[in-house]
């Protein structure tokens, strides 16, 4: 059977740089563990299978792999995702309004909007459907350096600490003193752990409107990734845990992959409704760079 499929490349305007996402439209017929091997085929951090809604309000069902596991969710799949079905399906709305889909994922419905302005690239904007939650401690600081490689003092800032949140996905958040402790980090001896960390620093006198970022998981198949949405949208519980953002409305640009030459940019908005978190949106650019049909 041909199986037509798309590469994009996620949280960049420009090719070649980002996440890049394979998307395999045809996915009728596939059962996980077949899905899991193209996962594997294409080997990027993460490949989406499309099908047919269960709701047929919505717009389709996605199934989203890493090399080696199935997710419940993931930014840079449903931003890419999201993208490249309203291009398919509502070129000529693009070019005139935002165009609205709903995109079925293990974790629930996820609501999303797309904008393609002349001169720019296409842009996804989604609402995540789980608020971020602590799931336990992080290691301590000690822990932390002799994992990374660093020394403890290059461990954290301000309030921050290392520490455990998820949006349905679970991450490891280590707050780095600077941009070059950052550049340094490897996490050498973590390599068979099934956990994924994130690595942030402010991004000058940003904060807490900017950071960089780095997400490894060796141990999930993804030795490094170059933009991870569903670490950004746990960090948004991150920053209300360790800043004091008032009441209202919060913007925040999350840099990521300088490190891997795949720079990346994602939108981070969140709303803070009596000290607690009330909402968390991720943002980002995708541009297509291939398609083709798997003979599968």
């Amino acid at each position: 059977m041909r199986r037509r499929y798309h590469v994009l490349d996620v949280f960049t305007a420009e090719p070649l740089a980002g996440n890049p996402l394979a998307v395999v439209l045809d996915s009728a017929g596939l059962d996980a563990v077949a899905m899991q091997k193209i996962a594997r085929e294409f080997n990027l951090s993460e490949t989406v299978f499309v099908a047919e809604p269960r709701d047929p309000v919505n717009s389709a069902r996605l199934r989203i792999f890493t090399p080696t596991t199935e997710l419940p969710f993931a930014g840079h799949p449903t931003v890419g995702t999201a993208v490249l079905l309203a291009k398919l399906q509502a070129p000529d709305l693009l070019h005139g309004q935002d165009v609205g889909l709903v995109l079925e994922e293990g974790i629930g419905p996820v609501s999303c909007s797309v904008r393609h302005r002349r001169g720019e690239a296409a842009h996804a904007s989604f609402d995540v459907p789980r608020l971020p939650e602590r799931t336990g401690e992080g290691p301590s600081r000690d822990e932390a350096a002799s994992l990374l490689g660093l020394a403890p003092d290059d461990i954290g800032f301000g309030e921050h600490g290392p520490t455990c949140f998820s949006a349905g996905v679970p991450f490891t958040f280590v707050p780095l003193a600077s941009l070059e402790a950052l550049g340094r980090a490897a996490l050498s001896g973590a390599a068979t752990e099934r956990r994924a960390y994130y690595l942030y620093t402010p991004d000058g006198a940003r904060r807490p409107h900017a950071y960089r970022t780095r997400m490894i998981a060796s141990g999930l198949g993804v030795a490094e990734d170059p933009a991870t949405g569903s670490a950004a949208a746990a960090f948004a519980g991150v920053l209300v845990a360790n800043e004091a953002l008032a009441d209202g409305d919060h913007d925040c640009t999350l840099h990521q992959g300088v490190e891997m030459g795949r720079p990346s940019f994602i939108g981070l908005a969140l709303a803070v409704e009596g000290g607690q978190l009330s909402r968390v949106a991720i943002g980002g650019s995708a541009v297509m760079i291939a398609q083709g049909t798997l003979e599968i």
